[in-house]
């Protein structure tokens, strides 16, 4: 199956091309990048989570690079012990298929999951210090609070998976909506054809007919 690699790539991060040329070693045909703007949100990722099938291959810079914290941890392994998806951290040297890094212990995966939350703190400010900096500077631009910068990146997955062929019900789930007229509501918004099951076409307003007729 697929190998697939992800970094947050945040400014003050210095193994990326490392990285990079490890998971390009590795035979990764894909590698996702965020930047500083999407730590806290992280679009990509959800993007990624939808679109892993079962026996992938995941490979990660480290897991307090791709998680923001304990519990997402817990999730994230729960999903890639259902789906059979193999993880790969590098800097952690941890391989779930026991392949790689043969020196790693369990003492080790044990200290990498007690110093995930500090090292996930230590990243999520050092990511927002990136972004209020560069907000500062660019006096000549308005404010962006982040609950619309949140709504911008929910609507962007939402096009994306669509368009990429997700079904409604997995674009739903990565949106983080309430229902499945929200995910509608923004296909509609932003003009994209629905072609998915009983939904064809434009979404249409009650009381308007596609018979010229009626218009009359």
């Amino acid at each position: 199956m697929a190998k697939v690699g992800y970094i947050m790539a945040t400014s003050q991060y210095d193994k990326l091309e490392e990285d990079r040329k490890w998971m390009n070693d590795f035979g990764c045909v894909r590698i996702v990048e965020e930047n500083d703007e999407d730590e806290r949100n992280r679009p990509l990722w959800k993007q990624l989570m939808v679109a892993l099938q079962r026996g992938d291959e995941l490979v990660i810079s480290k897991f307090s690079n791709a998680l923001r914290g304990s519990r997402e941890l817990a999730t994230f392994l729960e999903f890639c012990r259902v789906k059979v998806i193999r993880i790969v951290s590098i800097h952690d040297q941890i391989d779930s298929r026991n392949e790689l890094f043969p020196e790693t212990r369990p003492s080790d995966v044990l200290e990498m999951m007690g110093a995930l939350p500090e090292e996930v703190l230590a990243l999520r400010k050092s990511a927002e210090h990136v972004v209020n900096l560069q907000e500062k500077m660019i006096v000549s631009l308005p404010p962006v609070s982040s609950a619309k910068m949140h709504k911008l990146d929910r609507e962007k997955t939402v096009i994306n998976l669509y368009v990429a062929g997700h079904p409604i019900d997995e674009v739903w789930r990565a949106s983080g909506f309430r229902s499945q007229s929200s995910v509608f509501r923004i296909l509609n918004k932003h003009g994209i054809k629905l072609n998915r099951g009983n939904h064809s076409g434009p979404i249409k307003r009650k009381g308007i007919s596609d018979n010229p007729q009626d218009k009359e």
